[in-house]
């Protein structure tokens, strides 16, 4: 995995291959020129500081947001085919900073609905399917339950487990933490490092410095739409060689 990479031939060793991205809206130029290859159950974490375009990259790699220029391949499938958006999304788990459920579902029937509505599975196996996703997060005691009887840290391992229901082969997560009270934080960091260790590739976008240290295989730095640093956790932490990635581990860590 680099930051660098831009191979034209598609290399089937990697789940995502992202090649010289721009994204502008109007006048805002968000994503300059990003390259960033991720291998099968790897997990990338990207920091910095905000607005530099992180939330952006991770919906333009499963289509919610169109490049400019340049190309993103998802397990072999290129953001470009505007005909495979949809199954490119299916391949592809989203969780966002707000929890995005159907407050009038049950928390079964929210982890039950993609795979009935999108994958035609039948409601008999849905149902067994997410009775195993929330009891794998640690949540199958509020199945009956509706998401606004929930705390913060539930309803976000309900996302999960959402994102789950596709068995996708990314999973990627967009500040999952920052609308978390501070004790709620530990329970959903804790459900990910479970998906890590469990072979997951994922892409978290987060300023959790001890998770990423602990489960990340590569750190990214993203300042003005670019990547400015990326390097394995350990020299990243203990020896960056950016300033600005310096100035930003400081400014994070020492809060």
């Amino acid at each position: 995995m680099n930051t660098e990479q831009n191979e034209n031939k598609s290399d089937c060793s990697f789940i995502v291959e992202i090649r010289d991205v721009q994204k502008s809206f109007g006048s805002l130029h968000v994503i300059r020129g990003i390259s960033l290859t991720i291998e099968n159950g790897q997990v990338v974490v990207i920091c910095g500081p905000s607005g530099c375009g992180k939330s952006t990259l991770l919906r333009c790699i499963n289509g919610l947001e169109p490049i400019d220029s340049g190309d993103i391949i998802v397990g072999g499938i290129s953001v470009k085919e505007k005909n495979r958006l949809r199954e490119l999304r299916t391949e592809t788990g989203m969780v966002f900073q707000q929890f995005n459920l159907f407050p009038h579902k049950t928390v079964l029937e929210n982890v039950m609905l993609a795979p009935v509505d999108i994958r035609r599975m039948n409601k008999s196996e849905a149902k067994n399917l997410a009775r195993g996703l929330l009891d794998r997060v640690g949540i199958l005691n509020k199945e009956d339950d509706l998401p606004g009887s929930l705390s913060g840290g539930q309803q976000q391992r309900v996302a999960i487990a959402r994102g789950l229901a596709m068995n996708p082969k990314l999973m990627m997560f967009d500040e999952p933490t920052s609308a978390l009270d501070p004790e709620m934080i530990t329970e959903v960091l804790d459900v990910m490092r479970n998906l890590a260790s469990d072979g997951m590739t994922m892409i978290v976008v987060s300023h959790e410095m001890g998770f990423a240290r602990e489960v990340a295989d590569w750190m990214v730095m993203m300042d003005e739409g670019q990547i400015i640093e990326g390097r394995p956790p350990g020299e990243f932490f203990s020896d960056a060689r950016e300033e600005r990635t310096r100035k930003f581990l400081s400014q994070i860590i020492s809060h």
